[in-house]
């Protein structure tokens, strides 16, 4: 299957990619900020979803945040549900799993299947 990929999806393997700049260039707090950003885009996408909180956790991890690896872990349990959480949560462990946040407008556009 060669279809191109959606706007959202393109939208969503940028935020990764920037992230891993960020994280190689010594910005963990940039690379996961770009990351909470992808995974309000790949939430609904079970491989997108996996992924991010698979980066959240490493990002973690190499951070020592022992905080955000238990959170980061506890995620990736509750990834399979995903599609009943609010849409727009960050992701991150500083913020609730269940607890429904703003979308910013360009990624609500995207989520919206519109990118313009």
């Amino acid at each position: 299957m060669t279809g191109a990929a959606s706007p959202r999806i393109e939208a969503f393997e940028a935020k990764i990619a920037v992230s891993a700049r960020h994280r190689l260039a010594g910005y963990p707090r940039r690379a996961f900020a770009a990351l909470e950003r992808a995974h309000v885009l790949g939430q609904r996408d079970f491989s997108a979803h996996l992924r991010v909180h698979g980066w959240m956790l490493r990002v973690g991890w190499e951070t020592g945040d022992s905080r955000e690896v238990v959170g980061q872990l506890m995620r990736l349990a509750l990834v399979p549900l995903g599609r009943l959480l609010p849409i727009g949560n960050t992701g991150g462990a500083s913020v609730s799993a269940f607890a429904p946040m703003g979308i910013p407008p360009e990624l609500k556009r995207l989520l919206q299947g519109r990118d313009r």
